[in-house]
């Protein structure tokens, strides 16, 4: 099998490219940027953006399928911006698919298309959409989301959309790092009581869930609906990001902040930056105050039973330990 991945070249896409290839299959890694070391391993990288249809369509010629991982994340930016690249880059997806007769596709998508600003505890894909979403992140993705099942639905191709939750491990840019610098500069708080419940998703497990969606594409029973992925054991996040900091030596957060100061600031501060027109995040957003404030588990049973999925394959406090000691490394 040919498979073209979609930010091949990122934190998830680079381990997907590398279990395929392990797996013996052919990859085509469809990314802006290029990654020599990539082409070392037999990869053909191809550089284009997702809005180029032509480009993107000359990558996909003799592919079989597409795990498509590329998109704008974040929650700060212009609600164009996330448009553009995630719901406009996804339909011409769709088009160079069409163009180019690939008719499989595994859509990774994200849990908080199902944002309402409420806490979820062990709820499943039968949650609709969701509103008030207070950034333009979540939203962009629940279009694209919407968008790609639809083009199953029609009979137009086979999609598995896939929900991944705090994707972190070894190589972690984001969420890690920028726990421990916030941390060291005395720029984090607990939210909330503190008690609240989060899932999270170990790199090496999200990759698994892509290539077992892969290879159900053409089990009738698991296409043309979403899966929430997670490592299973949601813990309360404070008490994780607790754990890390402890394993990196860096003090512990004891301070809290009750949501609903943190939202106010947080209110004040995007007001302020708009004012401003500053291009950088503001010190708190309202999305990720009640990220923080609030219980956001899900069940993966039906990835479980649909997919083949199994967590514990690689578990988290393996992972932990595995994540803490490369930090220390790079950083002592």
């Amino acid at each position: 099998m040919k498979v073209l991945v979609t930010g091949g070249g990122g934190f998830l896409g680079s381990r997907i490219v590398s279990n395929l290839l392990e797996e013996g299959q052919a990859v085509v890694a469809y990314q802006r940027s290029d990654h020599p070391e990539m082409r070392q391993m037999g990869v053909d990288v191809r550089q284009g953006s997702l809005n180029d249809k032509d480009i993107l369509t000359m990558a996909l010629t003799g592919c079989d399928a597409v795990i498509h991982t590329a998109a704008k994340a974040g929650v700060w930016g212009p609600r164009s911006e996330y448009f553009k690249t995630n719901v406009d880059g996804t339909r011409t997806l769709l088009e160079a698919m069409e163009a180019a007769s690939v008719t499989k596709l595994v859509h990774c998508s994200s849990p908080s298309v199902v944002f309402n600003g409420q806490s979820f505890e062990g709820a499943d894909e039968s949650l609709p959409y969701g509103s008030n979403w207070l950034c333009p992140y979540p939203e962009s993705k629940a279009v694209a989301e919407q968008m790609v099942l639809d083009w199953s639905r029609e009979g137009r191709g086979k999609v598995i959309a896939l929900r991944p939750h705090l994707i972190w491990g070894v190589g972690d840019p984001h969420l890690f790092p920028d726990v421990i610098r916030r941390s060291l500069a005395g720029r984090l708080r607990i939210i909330g009581d503190g008690r609240n419940r989060v899932d999270s998703t170990r790199v090496e497990n999200a990759a698994i869930a892509h290539l077992l969606a892969l290879k159900n594409l053409d089990n009738a029973n698991a296409v043309n609906r979403p899966y929430f992925i997670s490592q299973g054991d949601p813990p309360p996040i404070w008490d994780w990001i607790n754990d890390m900091l402890r394993r990196v030596n860096v003090p512990v957060l004891r301070k809290r902040v009750p949501l609903s100061v943190a939202y106010a600031f947080a209110y004040l501060s995007e007001a302020a930056w708009r004012v401003m027109n500053r291009g950088s995040i503001p010190p708190m957003t309202r999305f990720v105050a009640v990220q923080l404030a609030k219980s956001h588990w899900f069940s993966i049973e039906a990835a479980r039973k649909q997919l083949g999925y199994r967590p514990e394959a690689f578990p988290t406090e393996e992972g932990m330990e595995l994540y803490a000691r490369a930090w220390l490394d790079e950083n002592t």
